[in-house]
């Protein structure tokens, strides 16, 4: 089965769990949508979205490749991933900001844990951040069990 993995990040925490799938998934191509050289996606059977996600929403990058191939996407075998902090219900998360036609076809749709690091965000991002969530210092919540779970499931 020939395996793409499509991720959108801001600080970098989504790419680590697109590549900690990648490891997993013998064959699969990884690459980012802010690339210009995805491959076609007909020539994939299978294909994992994954962004990170702030203040509820998934990186703009993702919703725009998303948008522009929908009708090729949900003739695929689908796996949605979301990087974040969040504790949020993920099926309203999911919900949110997926179409529906990929909501239905999707064969697993997982929050998979996310990063904070104060060394790089911004100053604002910071402040939220430590008002929000209580967290000014390093954190790691990605979930490696729950990453293999993922992949294993398509």
């Amino acid at each position: 089965m020939k395996t793409l993995i499509l991720y959108a990040t801001k600080y970098g925490a989504t790419k680590e769990i697109a590549d900690k799938i990648a490891v997993l998934v013998e064959g699969s191509q990884i690459y980012n949508v802010k690339e210009k050289n995805i491959p076609d996606l007909d020539s994939f059977d299978c294909i994992f979205l994954g962004s990170s996600i702030y203040a509820g929403s998934i990186r703009r990058e993702m919703k725009e490749y998303i948008a522009l191939n929908k009708s090729s996407l949900k003739n695929k075998k689908i796996g949605l991933f979301i990087s974040g902090m969040g504790t949020e219900p993920s099926e309203k998360v999911f919900k949110d900001n997926f179409p529906n036609e990929l909501l239905e076809t999707a064969i697993s749709k997982e929050i998979l844990g996310g990063i904070f690091n104060p060394q790089k965000v911004n100053k604002l991002e910071k402040t939220i951040f430590k008002l929000v969530a209580k967290q000014d210092e390093y954190k790691s919540t990605i979930d490696q069990d729950r990453i293999k779970a993922f992949a294993e499931s398509i």
